[in-house]
């Protein structure tokens, strides 16, 4: 007999969810950007004159690493997440698509509300989270 329980996990519940401050937030987004300019500083010859291959790098970085596993390298160095407002886990690459153009627009991410989430996780239904230690996400020893 089948059981008519719902699987989904319950919706995020941001009065008891750490939600990342604005700085770890910033940090790991600059920390992203370096890495967005180190890598397409090889794909062109100057980012002077072309600074559209820096902007391609650092929206697809993003919304493939966000979209799959919930962190860039820089928000694992800035110890955050984004996660699904839904139900916590990673928000699939179209939203991270999404969420990381508004971003590349600047605007969006600029006007927030009193939970901390910009425009651009409004529209993806995402938010940045403090990410758990991994002394945190294992179970103690028995």
């Amino acid at each position: 007999m089948a059981t008519t329980s719902d699987p989904k996990p319950p919706p995020l519940d941001l009065t008891t969810t750490q939600v990342a401050s604005f700085g770890r937030r910033l940090v790991g987004l600059l920390i992203d950007w370096a890495a967005a300019t180190l890598v397409a500083s090889f794909l062109v010859e100057s980012l002077a004159s072309n600074p559209w291959p820096q902007l391609a790098v650092f929206v697809l970085a993003h919304a493939f690493f966000v979209g799959l596993f919930g962190q860039t390298v820089g928000m694992a160095l800035a110890r955050v997440r984004c996660v699904s407002i839904a139900d916590g886990g990673a928000i699939g690459i179209p939203r991270a698509l999404l969420r990381a153009v508004l971003l590349g627009l600047l605007i969006p991410a600029m006007i927030s509300d009193g939970d901390g989430r910009g425009l651009h996780d409004r529209a993806a239904g995402s938010v940045m989270v403090m990410a758990r230690r991994n002394r945190e996400a294992q179970p103690p020893a028995a």
